[in-house]
């Protein structure tokens, strides 16, 4: 495992971060949700246990409150058994090469996206005309290019387990992007929904730096697939979680969540999906 790992050349710090940044939140009492900037990353574990997991790896540069926070939860020199991602654009891939390495330890996601993990392939281009808010707007200033995790990364197994979480299944949640999984827990229905939806309007500038609740569907300005991202949220509903962590904005639960998802089902044409943009049709 000595593969050289490369972030894109367009790879920096983007200096925007919302109220929430820095601060922690345990869901459930092995379920821990972190907010870096204006992305969550999530910790799958009970604190203090020795065998957890990553979900997600932030923005560019948080690696060293991604392992303090670590550390923090799971004691000192503490290393997960994986990173799972939910996808790879830049925010949730953000620390992952330092994290690798810091840690040694394999990374899983779906194996649509690993062309855009090994540097074979760039995601289409965030699509700044979309309506929705300024944060779409600053989106050509987000990387975009592939970062390469050489043979670090490796794909979910098709039976649909989860490497290291045991009581978990991946699912997948295409739209947001070709590979985007979901995790879901049927025991207590706990949801780890990545983008395919989140619980703040992620193109608004004041909703994302205040964080004020409300579910939307994935961020606008890189979602290329809406109809796939409808039917993912349709297939998320149904499982009627009680539970969910999305990777942006505050986690969400009981009636709020289920009220708020039957909604995004029934009206995603008028809530989600934006009136004009490039991959709109």
């Amino acid at each position: 495992m000595d593969t050289e790992m490369e972030y894109g050349s367009d790879y920096k710090y983007i200096p925007t971060s919302s109220m929430g940044s820095g601060l922690g939140t345990e869901v459930l009492p092995d379920l821990y949700c972190h907010t870096i900037q204006i992305v969550n990353v999530c910790l799958v574990g009970n604190s203090g246990a020795k065998d957890f997991v990553l979900v997600d790896a932030g923005m560019p540069g948080s690696a060293n409150e991604i392992i303090s926070m670590t550390e923090q939860r799971f004691g000192a020199d503490c290393r997960p058994g994986a990173i799972l991602l939910t996808h790879g654009h830049f925010d949730h891939v953000g620390a992952v090469i330092e994290l690798v390495e810091h840690w040694q330890v394999p990374v899983y996601a779906h194996e649509l996206e690993l062309p855009f993990l090994t540097g074979k392939m760039s995601y289409p281009e965030p699509d700044p005309t979309v309506e929705g808010g300024l944060v779409a707007k600053m989106s050509p200033m987000f990387p975009n290019e592939p970062i390469n995790l050489g043979d670090h990364v490796q794909p979910f197994p098709a039976d649909g387990s989860v490497p290291q979480l045991s009581g978990f299944r991946w699912i997948h949640t295409p739209g947001h992007s070709p590979g985007h999984v979901s995790f879901f827990r049927e025991a207590d229905r706990a949801l780890i929904a990545g983008d395919a939806f989140v619980t703040v309007k992620q193109e608004s500038l004041y909703k994302v730096l205040t964080q004020e609740q409300e579910i939307s569907g994935p961020p606008r300005y890189l979602t290329t697939d809406w109809q796939a991202a409808w039917d993912s949220v349709r297939k998320l509903a149904d499982l009627q979680p009680a539970v969910a962590i999305c990777g942006h904005g505050m986690p969400m639960a009981g009636e709020v969540l289920s009220n708020e998802l039957e909604k995004l089902v029934n009206e995603f044409d008028r809530i989600a999906i934006p009136d004009y943009g490039k991959y709109v049709h």
